[in-house]
């Protein structure tokens, strides 16, 4: 991607953002963005980059990706975890937790079912309407996780 493309080229020729913005006449959020894939250069500053990293056009715009990145950039720009898929995995857990929790609390002690059956006013039964919390709970979790980002 030229994303990877301009940032791996940037970091090989020893430049900052700042450095390169100064050097091909754009602002240091361009290059940001550029690198972030956020947005795509204008053809004169694709020449500028070109000509700044001594690469033909063909070079720095083609799919094929300039020499690895060694492993300290590489973490650098690892990406963020959003955080809906950090809840969606704390729903889940908490959801599995309960339903294990509550097959535990069956088994041990039987009685304990009946009592929340019995405290329960609607038609499905206490048992019933716990476990469907519990569901719905992880499948709110799994949405968040596997949601569009």
């Amino acid at each position: 991607m030229l994303s990877e493309k301009i940032y791996t080229l940037r970091r090989k020729s020893g430049l900052s953002q700042e450095q390169l913005a100064e050097k091909i006449g754009v602002s240091r959020q361009s290059i940001s963005k550029w690198e972030g894939g956020l947005s795509t250069p204008e053809l004169d500053k694709l020449k500028a980059l070109s000509e700044c990293f001594q690469v033909t056009m063909d070079e720095l715009t083609r799919d094929q990706t300039p020499d690895a990145v060694p492993e300290e950039e590489k973490q650098e720009k690892a990406p963020v975890t959003d955080s809906g898929s950090k809840t969606g995995i704390l729903l889940c857990l908490i959801g599995s937790f309960c339903l294990i929790l509550f097959g535990i609390l069956m088994i041990v002690n039987p009685s304990a079912a009946g009592q929340v059956s019995e405290s329960s006013m609607v038609t499905l039964n206490g048992t019933g309407i716990l476990i469907t919390l519990f569901v719905l709970l992880m499948l709110l979790g799994i949405a968040l996780i596997f949601r569009k980002k």
